[in-house]
Formats: structure tokens, sequence, C-alpha cells
């Protein structure tokens, strides 16, 4: 064979030639689906909803998990608060003390007066409040009962004397109120 005859293209055999008609041709619409299996498209709307789905629940851990930390972080923030002001209210106690007690010194006393302010004033900055007591009703929430005493000038349950003052940071009790209550 020549270089020719080989670059030619082979042509159809005439048998295997078809007249396309239209009643032969072929649809180029995709075949009817049949009743079993879902159609492309639902599968797709499905896929997608799933990711959908997915996606909020992720966004919605996400988010609770984000709630859940900041919370142990406040929690964790108040503890360390209240161990440091638990440390420091003997010192506040031996002050209160020390102001009850008479001197001639004036400018020791006022020393004293200055040191409990600024601490007053630390504690405050910080959140802790003082427990009021004396004077109010009872409440074993907040107050420590260590005496009894029968007075008809005071009304039942009602606070006589605060032995130890107590304090709150928050909704917490650091230390409960030591107190005298009138029965």
């Amino acid at each position: 064979m020549s270089k020719k005859e080989k670059k030619q293209p082979a042509s159809p055999a005439p048998e295997a030639e078809e007249t396309m008609t239209p009643e032969t041709a072929a649809p180029e619409e995709p075949a009817p689906e049949t009743q079993a299996g879902p159609s492309e498209a639902e599968t797709l709307k499905q896929t997608i909803a799933d990711q959908e789905d997915r996606f909020l629940r992720l966004a919605a851990e996400y988010d609770n998990f984000r709630r859940r930390t900041q919370k142990e972080k406040e929690g964790i923030y108040a503890d360390a608060t209240a161990a440091a002001v638990s440390a420091l209210l003997p010192v506040y106690d031996n002050l209160e003390r020390a102001l009850k007690q008479e001197t001639a010194d004036e400018a020791y006393k006022k020393g004293v007066e200055m040191t409990m302010t600024g601490l007053l004033k630390a504690l405050e900055g910080l959140g802790v409040k003082e427990i009021p007591a004396e004077g109010q009703s009872f409440d074993p929430n907040v107050h420590n009962a260590v005496m009894h005493i029968d007075d008809e000038t005071l009304g039942e349950n009602t606070v006589a004397e605060v032995f130890q003052t107590g304090f709150t940071l928050g909704e917490k009790v650091i230390r409960f109120a030591m107190v005298k209550v009138a029965n």
C-alpha cells in the first residue's frame, strides 16, 4: 500500500448506513424516571438539606461551647476572687477590732481608719459587698446564728448583734455573717 492510500479515511460500508427518520430518531431528553428511585434533583435537594442541617447543628454546638467556656471563665474568676478575699478577711477583722479600741494617739487611730478605708475600697472594686445584718431579719442563707437571746424590744428572728461581718461576691457568699438572734 502506498502512503496515499493509508491517509485516506475508510468510508463506511453502505449496509451500515441507516436513514434517520423522525420516528426512529432517539429523543435528546433523558429517559423518564422509574418510580423506584428519586430523581437527581431530589437527591441534590436532600443532600443540600442534610448539609444545611449539619451546618446549623455545628453552629449551634459552637455557640453552646462558646457560652459554656465564657461561663466557666467567669466562674473561675469569681472563685479566684473569693479565695483572695477570704485570705484578706482576717486583716479586715483585725482592723475592725483595732478601730473599736480606745486610744490616746489620734495619729495612730487615723492611720488605722485610713487602712480600713483603703481595704474597703479595694473590696468594693472587686465587687465584694458587706452583708447587712444588725437590725435585719435573720436569713439563714447569709447569716450564721451562734447565739439566741430573749429581747422584747426586738422582733422575732431579728439580728441583735453582729460578731463577725459577712461578705458576698455577686450572689456567692464568701463568708456568712456571725450573729446573735433575738427570739
